[in-house]
């Protein structure tokens, strides 16, 4: 059953999933073809998201704090995907996302995860 929250309640969505970021480069075949680690790492995350009904605001803020166990690993590399699958999950579009904070955090091999904080911006 979908708890549903209103728009008035901020945070909209906090929440940390425990997975590997995947990168945009492993998400794609050319520029039209998901992969299919893709494919699963998004019905792995879609799994471990919270069942709930959003309603977005027009205009909406995103924190994104990514723990990667490679230092060498580029900031903005899983984005694009992991805001794909928060928009197919919590039915939004990403257009509405006016502000972006990301934060890049090393945690230990096998402790891979993303946290992000969804809410409406004044």
């Amino acid at each position: 059953m979908m708890k549903k929250i209103s728009k008035k309640t901020s945070p909209i969505l906090s929440e940390t999933i425990l997975v590997k970021p995947l990168s945009v480069n492993q998400a794609w075949k050319g520029r039209k073809y998901k992969t299919k680690e893709y494919t699963l790492y998004e019905k792995k995350v879609l799994a471990l998201l919270d069942d709930i009904y959003l309603e977005p605001s027009d205009r909406m803020f995103l924190q994104i704090d990514v723990y990667y166990s490679n230092k060498a690993s580029d900031i903005d590399n899983c984005i694009k995907p992991f805001v794909d699958i928060l928009q197919k999950k919590y039915n939004f579009d990403d257009k509405c996302i006016y502000k972006l904070l990301i934060n890049k955090h090393i945690a230990p091999k096998g402790q891979e995860k993303i946290s992000f904080l969804l809410t409406p911006l004044a």
